[in-house]
């Protein structure tokens, strides 16, 4: 783990982005492979690069704002415009104020970038990803914001893959002889 931690402190920016473009096209490839319940490969080997490249573009995003939402909560209590709260409160405040500021954007720029990729617009279920700012990813970055710096983003990105997971799970559930979309 020791390696881990100096690697990352080393190179934030990097780590980041290879934790990202690896466990968030992991997590979009299973996924499709739960949705379909088989395993192949759904985006092609360019796909494959292309959303690779798109998840790392993202790490540099997720990074910056996870330093920054750190600082800007800390701001506010330093002002006396939110309360000390112990850990916990901090983690929940910090995962709040960002997954509602900037996970819209995220979640759009995502899109964007599929589109970009796949060569053609798909705004469906868009509502449901940016619902998935408030069910998984307040919690999930509620316990991110409780580590240690030096794993907070690779957590982040174990959650990415952990979502793409779940989303495939739940559209694997056959309903009324079709796939439960999300």
């Amino acid at each position: 783990m020791d390696w881990y931690i100096e690697l990352v402190k080393a190179h934030p920016i990097t780590t980041a982005m290879a934790q990202f473009a690896l466990l968030g096209t992991l997590g979009e490839m299973a996924s499709k492979w739960l949705g379909a319940r088989r395993f192949f490969s759904p985006f092609g080997t360019r796909g494959t690069v292309l959303r690779m490249l798109g998840w790392a573009f993202l790490a540099v995003c997720i990074k910056y704002a996870f330093t920054g939402f750190v600082a800007f909560i800390d701001g506010l209590v330093a002002h006396g415009l939110l309360p000390e709260t112990g850990a916990l409160g901090r983690a929940f405040a910090v995962s709040l104020a960002m997954n509602l500021q900037f996970g819209p954007f995220l979640v759009i720029a995502h899109r964007l970038i599929d589109n970009a990729i796949d060569g053609r617009p798909n705004w469906a279920n868009l509502d449901k990803g940016l619902l998935s700012l408030l069910w998984f990813w307040v919690p999930a970055h509620t316990v991110t914001f409780l580590m240690p710096l030096e794993l907070r983003i690779g957590l982040a990105a174990v959650w990415s893959l952990a979502l793409g997971l779940i989303l495939g799970w739940y559209n694997s559930k056959p309903s009324g002889g079709e796939h439960a979309g999300i």
